[in-house]
């Protein structure tokens, strides 16, 4: 599979896709052509790469000693043993065959062995071709180069995503290999119709992304704007599909992420079946899913795995988990400060004598122990693992406890916060969790000014503003808003797999069936 991935890659670079962009070209030399003299277009492409020392120049003769060749690579890049192989294939050649009455073209065909090669005439190809790992034959007969698919593919061994766990379902995950990924989806689709568009992005950094959707499925209009997205970046270097993530969505504003983020090969695989296109970039575990709407906050693959009644369940769970993760310290601080009356008498009774004591209001009791939960967590995720779990836990009962024994919160905001940060880990998308929690601080201050009707205030607010929300043309709520009922089959719950025999009519996909209707 390496192999053929790495073919896959080489015949997209030879080509220059419609989508690709422009190279940021920083030297007139890029316009020049090789000139056909070895040594002039040697120093010339040394000069181009900076006079880097992992440059490996392999001077070689042939003809005999009329055909004066060589080979340049960068090192680190590329695959050695590929060099010394078309090495051995040159100097088997016969007296009576002379490579200096052959064109590159039928040296590239006959003499070389390797089946990718290309022919390059630019000193902007040959260096372009170098940075990417391949190498190139230069000669003093002509003034053409052979490219041959040289790149090395160093990599880390798959592992089990650790930002997506799962008790049922796969235990691959994408790893920083951009051709290992695209096979991890390959294997999951083996459709004819999937499509890969090849992008460079970044001038300097000129990262490799591939844009994945299904021909004859995938809403033209949604790939389209995906790739207009793309062609419309402007950026010096790319090292993250967080970077290409914040380029590209509508609304840089909103707290929510408009793409999703996802480690998991079969949640990609899954999308593209649904209709959704998948951004693949180089460098990096995290594939982008767009459009995304309310309902992937909630959602996990093993959904798909598990009986509906035990998926249906969990997901209500994560729903209100979500609203525990996002109100209670607000309704908390409400009920305390404006509407005592409305906490049963006997808790009134336990929570004044619980807050006896306490010098600060209750405001300012939430905001001090939340922004304590959140530098725990943080500090947590920095450190080391076995560290960063004892910091985690040990502080977070140090800290509570001394802070009720000193008196400056009550045990009841203690257990809200606990409970708060508990439900923010239940949400199967890490990056919901972040958005709740930035949401939390605006609201309990609502409910701090006005009491209820503040967190009423916060939370219309916010619905406007979700209604309004798009992910690449696809509405936010849907199949909220617009209501579209044949879309709550899978939204709260999931009902039996057999019932779901069409695709989201949101993202109104070219072929709506996905089951036959005999099942």
């Amino acid at each position: 599979m390496k192999k053929f991935l790495n073919r896959l890659l080489f015949q997209h670079v030879q080509k220059k896709s419609e989508y690709t962009s422009e190279p940021f070209e920083t030297s007139p030399l890029h316009h020049e052509r090789l000139t056909g003299e070895l040594q002039n277009d040697i120093q010339t492409l040394k000069a181009l790469l900076g006079n880097s020392f992992d440059l490996k120049i392999v001077r070689f003769t042939s003809d005999p000693y009329a055909y004066d060749g060589a080979f340049l690579f960068i090192e680190e890049l590329t695959d050695t043993a590929v060099v010394h192989e078309q090495l051995r294939a040159i100097r088997s050649l016969s007296e009576t065959t002379y490579l200096s009455d052959m064109s590159p073209e039928t040296m590239r065909q006959e003499v070389l062995t390797i089946s990718e090669s290309s022919i390059v005439d630019t000193l902007h190809q040959c260096s372009s071709h170098l940075l990417q790992g391949n190498t190139l034959i230069l000669s003093d007969k002509y003034k053409d180069g052979i490219i041959l698919n040289s790149r090395k593919m160093p990599q880390r061994s798959i592992q089990a995503p650790s930002s997506e766990s799962v008790v049922r379902g796969p235990r691959d995950g994408f790893v920083e290999t951009l051709l290992l990924n695209i096979g991890l989806v390959r294997k999951r689709l083996k459709d004819p119709d999937l499509q890969l568009d090849y992008f460079k992005v970044g001038e300097r950094s000129k990262t490799d992304v591939v844009v994945m959707s299904i021909n004859g499925l995938t809403n033209p209009k949604i790939v389209q704007e995906v790739k207009n997205r793309l062609n419309k970046i402007d950026i010096d270097s790319v090292q993250e599909s967080g970077v290409i993530e914040q380029l590209i969505e509508e609304n840089s504003l909103s707290p929510f992420p408009q793409v999703q983020v996802t480690e998991r090969p079969d949640t990609v695989a899954g999308s593209l079946a649904e209709g959704r296109v998948a951004i693949i970039v180089d460098h990096t575990p995290f594939v982008l899913i767009a459009p995304l709407t309310i309902n992937s906050f909630y959602q996990s693959a093993e959904d798909y795995y598990e009986r509906w009644v035990y998926s249906s369940l969990i997901r209500i769970l994560r729903v209100a988990a979500a609203l525990i993760a996002l109100c209670l310290p607000s309704i908390y601080v409400a009920l305390i400060s404006y509407h005592q009356g409305l906490i049963p008498t006997d808790l009134v009774i336990s929570l004044a004598g619980s807050r006896e004591g306490v010098p600060f209001p209750s405001i300012v009791e939430a905001l001090l122990m939340e922004v304590t939960i959140e530098i725990l967590r943080e500090a947590g995720i920095r450190l080391p693992n076995p560290v960063g779990q004892a910091v985690g836990i040990v502080g977070g009962l140090v800290i509570g406890e001394s802070a009720v024994s000193a008196g400056l919160v009550s045990p009841m905001m203690v257990i809200v916060v606990a409970l708060t940060a508990i439900s923010s880990f239940a949400l199967p998308q890490y990056y919901v969790g972040v958005s709740l929690r930035i949401l939390r601080f605006p609201i309990m201050i609502s409910a701090a000014l006005l009491g209820l009707y503040g967190i009423v205030i916060a939370l219309i607010l916010l619905s406007i503003h979700l209604i309004r929300l798009k992910s690449f043309g696809v509405y936010y709520l849907e199949p909220l808003v617009p209501y579209s009922p044949k879309g709550w089959k899978d939204m709260f719950i999931r009902t039996q797999t057999k019932s779901l025999k069409s695709r989201p009519d949101m993202l109104h996909p070219q072929d709506k069936k996905r089951m036959s209707s005999k099942n």
